[in-house]
C-alpha cells in the first residue's frame, strides 16, 4: 500500500531568505565596523552612538532603496520576457509547441511524449509552461521588490541594534573587544540560522560569514586608528 507524504522543499523561502540574510548580515557587520572604527580614533560613548544610529538609519533606508531597485529591475526584465512569450505564443503556436517539445526531450523524455506532455500542458497553461520551462521563472524564484526591500530594510535594523546594545552595555575600556566578539557571535549565528534555514551546511556557512566580519571590524579598526592618530 503506497503512503502519501508532503516534501517541504526549501526553494520557495529562497526569496526572502536571501534578502533576510543580507540585510541582518549588512547591519550587524556595517554597524560593528563603523562602531570600532569611531571608537578606534578616540570617539566618546556619545559619538559613538550617534555615528551607529545614523548607520542604522542611513543602512535600512539604503538596503530597502537597493533591494527594491535591484529587484524591480530583475521584475521587468521577467515581465518584458512573459510579454514576448505572449505575443509569440498568439503568433506561432505551433513554433512555441515545437520549442517546448524540444525542451523535454533534451531532458531525456521519448519525443512522442514529450510532444503529448506538451499539448497538455499548453491547453492547461500555455505561458506558464514556456514560462517555467523555458524561461526558468517559477513561483517560488519570481522577483517581489516589496517583500525583498521590507525584508532587507527589517532584518538589517534588527542586526545593527545588537552591536548598538553592546556599546550601551559594556564598560568604555573594554568597548572595542567587547563589541568585536558580540559581533563576531551574531554574525556566526546569522550563519548558522541562514544555512539551517536554507538547508545548507551550517559549519561551512559560520566560518565564511564569521571570517568575513572579521576581516571587515579589522579593517574599520585599522582605519580609526591611523586617523585618530593623525588628528
Amino acid at each position: 500500500m503506497a503512503h502519501s507524504y508532503n516534501e517541504n522543499h526549501l526553494l520557495k523561502r529562497i526569496g526572502w531568505l536571501r534578502a533576510a540574510v543580507l540585510g541582518a548580515n549588512d547591519g550587524i557587520l556595517s554597524t560593528s565596523s563603523l562602531i570600532i572604527g569611531v571608537a578606534s580614533a578616540s570617539g566618546a560613548r556619545k559619538e559613538i552612538l550617534i555615528a551607529g544610529v545614523a548607520g542604522i538609519v542611513a543602512g535600512a533606508m539604503s538596503m530597502a532603496a537597493g533591494e527594491y531597485v535591484s529587484v524591480s529591475s530583475q521584475s521587468d526584465t521577467e515581465q518584458a520576457d512573459l510579454a514576448r512569450e505572449r505575443q509569440e505564443l498568439d503568433q506561432h503556436p505551433e513554433a512555441e509547441l515545437n520549442e517546448l517539445t524540444g525542451i523535454y526531450v533534451k531532458r531525456g523524455v521519448d519525443k512522442s511524449l514529450a510532444r503529448e506532455v506538451s499539448i497538455q500542458l499548453m491547453n492547461k497553461d500555455a505561458l506558464g509552461a514556456h514560462a517555467r520551462d523555458e524561461l526558468g521563472i517559477s513561483e517560488n524564484t519570481t522577483a517581489r521588490p516589496i517583500q525583498a526591500a521590507f525584508t532587507s530594510a527589517g532584518t538589517f535594523t534588527v542586526g545593527a541594534v545588537l552591536p548598538l546594545l553592546t556599546v550601551l552595555v559594556c564598560p568604555a575600556h573594554i568597548l572595542i573587544p567587547a563589541v568585536s566578539v558580540a559581533s563576531l557571535a551574531f554574525l556566526a549565528l546569522l550563519g548558522a540560522t541562514g544555512a539551517k534555514a536554507g538547508g545548507a551546511n551550517i559549519l561551512k556557512a559560520t566560518i565564511r560569514v564569521t571570517f568575513w566580519g572579521a576581516l571587515a571590524m579589522a579593517l574599520a579598526a585599522g582605519v580609526g586608528t591611523i586617523f585618530g592618530t593623525r588628528l
